[in-house]
């Protein structure tokens, strides 16, 4: 397997962690019978770590869709070079570190590192428009 395949697929790990994360913080604040209901009520936004860790998921939902994307054409179009590489694991690393920043409720270093991420993605972006 590739290195930008492996990355993917641990980024589908991580997203799959922060899904259970956030649910449970969620649970946590709100209560079981709250995550087991149909959730038709207006309920106050989440706060703390539950709040932070909700934001990260859907920012991850925002930045995967992309990263996939151009993984998969990388691999369709057999691009695979240092470009591709070091984009998937940027990409990948600053996802992890974006989403404990956000949880540890870390300003500023945690936007930075989001940028870590973004910068993976324009590298793969690269080595298919230019490669």
């Amino acid at each position: 397997m590739s290195v930008e395949l492996r990355m993917l697929t641990l980024s589908v790990v991580l997203g799959i962690v922060q899904i259970i994360a956030a649910s449970h913080a969620a649970s946590l604040q709100r209560g079981y019978r709250w995550t087991a209901s149909p959730r038709d009520e207006e309920v106050d936004p989440l706060r703390g770590v539950a709040g932070r860790l909700d934001r990260a998921l859907r920012n991850f939902g925002e930045t995967f869709a992309l990263f996939a994307a151009v993984v998969l054409v990388a691999h369709v179009t057999d691009t695979h070079d240092a470009l591709t590489e070091w984009g998937a694991r940027l990409y990948f690393w600053g996802r992890v570190a974006y989403v404990l920043l956000y949880a540890a409720g870390v300003p500023l270093i945690r936007s930075l590192v989001w940028n870590v991420a973004t910068v993976g993605i324009v590298l793969i972006i690269a080595a298919l428009l230019f490669g």
